[in-house]
């Protein structure tokens, strides 16, 4: 049985093979397409859509617990990169 996670951006329950782990590494978001980086981790559907509502629903933010703004431009790369 494959683990669940919640898309921080839909919240939408999916496998957690659906989803991308996204970590902060000095404030910066950066995916974690193995789900294999140290520390907390955030899951989202690897869509524009899901990502744009994370971001401005400030979930990332909560779900990593990191205080001040986060740098998105490495996550949203790789979101239009894959899509």
């Amino acid at each position: 049985m494959e683990p669940v996670r919640t898309c921080v951006g839909c919240r939408m329950r999916a496998p957690r093979s659906a989803l991308l782990r996204v970590v902060s590494i000095d404030s910066v978001l950066v995916p974690d397409e193995r789900a294999v980086m140290p520390g907390r981790g955030a899951w989202v559907h690897p869509t524009s859509e899901c990502v744009d509502a994370a971001l401005r629903r400030r979930a990332f933010v909560r779900a990593l617990r990191v205080s001040g703004p986060l740098d998105t431009q490495t996550i949203e790369q790789h979101i239009q990169r894959k899509g």
